[in-house]
């Protein structure tokens, strides 16, 4: 029987991402179109 090593992560990019699109989707529940174009406007990433 093979025994397999779990290698332990520094950063995980799904977890990480889904908490981002979790964080997002409860700060836009609920808006309007006006209000979700104010949102993506001040949280846009500047160059």
């Amino acid at each position: 029987m093979e025994t397999k090593t779990k290698i332990v992560k520094e950063f995980d990019t799904v977890k990480t991402f889904r908490e981002i699109k979790d964080k997002i989707s409860k700060d836009i529940k609920g808006m309007t179109f006006e209000q979700l174009q104010t949102y993506l406007d001040k949280t846009k990433l500047k160059p």
